[in-house]
């Protein structure tokens, strides 16, 4: 089974590629939730279309616990496509964690410790990301 990635789409392209999609992703019994999927204007060329169009910054979306953000490097116009963790997922699992430590209050130390470790492990091996350390020292700090 082969992937395809689209990385520019112009309008003829596009409608080619949700026909091509929509059947394939019918093919295993799946479709596109019409509330969360929409077209958008992404990537290196995004900040001056949207100038041009009178738009402040290019849109961000959501996707698997990251927010990507088009952005340019600092000691140079390099584009950049920025991912940081979603706020809201960053601020349940600390939420999470909080409840589940309350659970775990007279248990042994090392116990807990083992456990803790373990989570925080997981979720930086996740979210460890060029660009996302300021949500990896929140989670870290709080």
């Amino acid at each position: 089974m082969g992937v395809i990635v689209v990385r520019y789409a112009d309008e003829r392209k596009q409608s080619v590629f949700s026909k091509i999609g929509g059947e394939l992703l019918r093919k295993f019994g799946l479709e596109l939730h019409p509330d969360k999927t929409r077209l958008i204007e992404f990537g290196r060329f995004a900040a001056n279309n949207g100038k041009q169009r009178g738009e402040r910054k290019p849109e961000t979306f959501n996707s698997l616990g990251f927010t990507y953000i088009c952005g340019q490097s600092r000691e140079s116009v390099k584009f950049l496509v920025l991912r940081k963790t979603v706020r809201k997922r960053l601020l349940a699992k600390l939420k999470q964690v909080k409840d589940e430590l309350r659970k775990r209050m007279h248990r042994p130390l090392a116990e807990v410790g083992k456990w803790l470790r373990s989570v925080v492990q997981g979720y930086f091996n996740y979210h460890a990301v060029p660009g996302n350390l300021a949500s990896l020292q929140r989670f870290g700090s709080k």
